[in-house]
C-alpha cells in the first residue's frame, strides 16, 4: 500500500478484476477531514464515504459540479484530491445572481471554497458551464460530473443525457437518487431520470448506488483507470 502522506491510497488490489478499497482509511479520512468542515448534511456518512472511494478509484482529471448551495460538495472534491493527490482541475458552478431560484445561494455562493484557489468559480448554466469548459481537454481525459440541488425529473434528465451525448467518456455522480413507492409522498425524480436516460444512452453504463434511505448517491460510470469495476 502507497503511502502518500498522512493517509495511504486507499485503492487495493488494483491488477484484480473488481475494484476495492480500504474502507478503515477512508472511514478515518471522513471522520477527521470532511465531518469538521461539512458535518452530515445534506451527505450522511455513507454517502460521504461514497463520495471518497468513488473519486480515489476513478482519479478523474476534472471534476464539474455545480447547484450545490453554499460549495460543500466542491470543498469535499478539494479535500479528497489535496490529501490523496490526486491531479484534477474542480469546476464549481452557481445560477447568476440575478436568477430567481428556492436554492439560489446569493451572498453564500461558494462560501466554502471562496478563497481556495484550487476550485474555479463560475456563474451560469451548470450543464452549458462545464460543457464548454470540457472542449478543452482532450478524449483521453476522465471527467466525473456532480449533480446536485435540483429535484426535478426534467432538469435533472436534461443535465444527465446531457453529459452522455456530448462527454461519453464522463462519469456521473448524482445526489437525491433514493427510490421509495409512492405512498412515502418523496421526490423520485432524480431517479426516474436516470433510470430514462440510462434507456437511451449511446454507450453502456455501470450503475452503483446507496439504497437504505434518504437522499441517496448514484455513480454512472464507463471505465475506470484501474481497469476493474467500482
Amino acid at each position: 500500500m502507497q503511502r502518500l502522506g498522512k493517509y495511504p491510497d486507499p485503492v487495493l488490489n488494483a491488477q484484480c478484476s473488481k475494484s476495492e478499497v480500504d474502507n478503515w482509511i477512508i472511514s478515518e479520512f471522513v471522520l477527521k477531514e470532511l465531518v469538521p468542515v461539512v458535518g452530515v448534511h445534506p451527505y450522511p456518512l455513507n454517502e460521504l464515504m461514497f463520495m471518497v472511494s468513488a473519486v480515489c478509484i476513478l482519479k478523474p482529471s476534472q471534476i464539474y459540479e455545480w447547484g450545490t448551495h453554499v460549495g460543500k460538495s466542491a470543498r469535499i472534491f478539494y479535500k479528497i484530491t489535496k490529501h490523496f493527490h490526486i491531479t484534477s482541475e474542480i469546476h464549481s458552478t452557481d445560477l447568476p445572481d440575478h436568477n430567481q431560484h428556492d436554492e439560489h445561494p446569493h451572498r453564500s455562493r461558494g462560501l466554502l471554497v471562496k478563497n481556495i484557489r484550487a476550485v474555479n468559480l463560475h456563474q451560469g448554466d451548470g450543464l452549458n458551464v462545464s460543457l464548454a469548459i470540457c472542449k478543452d481537454f482532450s478524449e483521453k481525459s476522465r471527467p466525473l460530473f456532480f449533480l446536485d440541488g435540483d429535484h426535478e425529473f426534467r432538469s435533472v434528465k436534461r443535465e444527465i443525457t446531457g453529459i452522455m451525448k456530448y462527454v461519453p467518456n464522463a462519469s456521473i455522480l448524482v445526489h437525491d437518487t433514493f427510490y421509495q413507492s409512492k405512498q412515502s409522498g418523496y421526490n423520485i425524480g432524480p431517479f426516474r431520470a436516470i433510470r430514462e436516460s440510462l434507456r437511451i444512452a449511446p454507450v453502456k453504463y455501470t450503475v452503483l448506488s446507496t439504497n437504505l434511505g434518504l437522499p441517496g448517491m448514484t455513480l454512472l460510470y464507463r471505465t475506470l483507470s484501474t481497469g476493474g469495476t467500482l
